[in-house]
């Protein structure tokens, strides 16, 4: 399957609902709360609205409708205000401040909501709203640019907090039915459908490194400027990702959107909400995809690096991981992704025609802004 690696252009574009908001246009979207541009504000009251692009009739399978999902999962969807420095303002008198707008959606009972990195990017202040109007003054507990995952905490009663349920992204299916709940263009409690358009897509990270993302879900449910880090959901009304990005000539929704897959969520939450920082698997090769038999070839190799110290050399053929078949580059990467610092691996690969086996050590890879 060939990838698609997406670059990023950021512009300005308003939020309805009420101050600064943003928005990425022409070749990828940043589909909410990333850019600090001054705009007009306006306020609108709405309430829940569905955009319903497949049958809402009652699913076979023990699936949910779309209406039975909304209801029961929208209580935990946010929406996420944060406040930003823009630092001096006119004639050097003092600093400017810009407002921006996203969604978020409970992840556990202690109060940690999970959202896009690039929503709280840079905060002073945040604040989150629940759908039933209450609101609470947010904490950014860590940040993590390199997968655009963020978790912030607040101190609402237990009574708010329903965590929503992550599923195994590694089980999503292309044509899986999907329902992505947000507030686009300040429109609370919005929820569209569709279904997964595609797997294995590879994304930017919002730092300054455009890392790839890999193994995000492609959809075609309708993604706007403030849905960003709001979850997109299966049928059966589970995470199986966080809407982050759209892919748009116009700067609106045309059917290409992309959400980070739940089973990364999972693993950088967990690590942000321990320590407010992730460490992420690095085994210190460049794979490329092998023409003959699958596999991925080593392009290059970085000195001092796992793969260099379990003895890889350019021009071996990964063929598998802890005993999974290799077929291509990307999925190398989200397989090393899923792993942790310091956990051995064994490799399976060919080298002048033979096959051979190796153990490799993984690293930490650098932070990046």
């Amino acid at each position: 399957m060939a990838r698609n690696k997406l670059a990023a252009a950021v512009v300005a574009a308003a939020l309805a609902g009420g101050g600064i908001g943003a928005g990425v246009v022409v070749a990828l979207t940043h589909d909410g709360g990333d850019d600090n541009s001054a705009a007009a504000a306006t306020t609108t009251t709405a309430t829940t609205t569905v955009v319903q692009q497949g049958n809402s009739s009652t699913v076979a399978n023990g699936q949910l409708t779309i209406s039975q999902i909304a209801k029961q999962d929208s209580p935990s969807v946010v929406e996420i205000d944060s406040t930003t420095s823009s630092g001096s303002s006119f004639f050097g008198g003092g600093s400017s401040q810009a407002t921006a707008e996203g969604s978020g959606f409970v992840y556990d009972r202690n109060g940690d909501i999970v959202t896009n990195e690039h929503v709280v990017d840079g905060a002073t202040s945040v604040t989150v709203k629940f759908p039933d109007g209450s609101t609470y003054k947010g904490r950014v507990v860590g940040t993590d640019s390199s997968t655009d995952i963020a978790v912030v905490h607040v101190n609402a009663p237990a009574s708010t907090l329903t965590p929503l349920v992550l599923a195994d992204s590694d089980n999503v299916q292309v044509g899986d039915g999907v329902v992505a709940i947000g507030n686009p263009f300040g429109l609370d409690d919005s929820v569209s459908s569709g279904i997964v358009s595609a797997l294995g897509r590879q994304i930017s990270a919002p730092d300054t490194q455009e890392t790839p993302i890999d193994g995000a879900i492609q959809t075609d449910a309708a993604i706007n400027h403030g849905n960003s880090g709001g979850p997109l959901l299966d049928m059966q009304g589970h995470v199986i990702g966080i809407t982050s990005q759209i892919q748009s000539d116009g700067g609106g929704n045309e059917g290409v959107g992309f959400a980070i897959p739940s089973n990364l969520v999972k693993t950088i939450a967990t690590q942000l909400i321990a320590s407010g920082s992730a460490q992420h698997a690095l085994l210190g090769l460049i794979p490329a995809n092998a023409t003959n038999n699958g596999g991925v070839k080593v392009t290059s190799i970085e000195s001092g690096t796992a793969a260099k110290k379990a003895g890889l050399k350019v021009g071996d053929v990964i063929v598998s991981l802890d005993g999974t078949r290799i077929t291509n580059a990307a999925q190398l990467r989200t397989l090393i992704a899923a792993d942790k610092v310091g956990q051995t691996v064994t490799l399976t690969i060919q080298r002048n025609g033979k096959t051979e086996t190796v153990k490799a050590t993984l690293g930490n890879r650098p932070a990046s802004s």
